[in-house]
């Protein structure tokens, strides 16, 4: 697995205690992803969610998923591999 990191959040911040790890690779994910440091999959494995998890993510987000047209042509090669 990958490296733990120990995060202490101020007490202004009102998260339990047991959702804290969970919302911070959630935001992370988020925001890696928007800045293209992520892909779509690796970002979503990061938060710990399903493909439609991180899409509700990103639509809450207002955000949108980026596709560029060297994923369309990996997704049609794919396809035509499938065909």
């Amino acid at each position: 697995m990958g490296k733990k990191i120990v995060v202490e959040l101020p007490s202004m911040v009102k998260i339990p205690d047991e959702e804290v790890e969970m919302r911070v690779k959630i935001e992370l994910a988020l925001r890696l992803y928007e800045r293209g440091i992520l892909s779509f999959g690796q970002a979503r494995r990061l938060a710990g969610v399903s493909k439609w998890e991180f899409i509700e993510l990103l639509e809450k987000e207002g955000r949108g998923i980026h596709y560029d047209e060297e994923e369309l042509e990996s997704d049609l090669e794919v396809l035509e591999e499938l065909s």
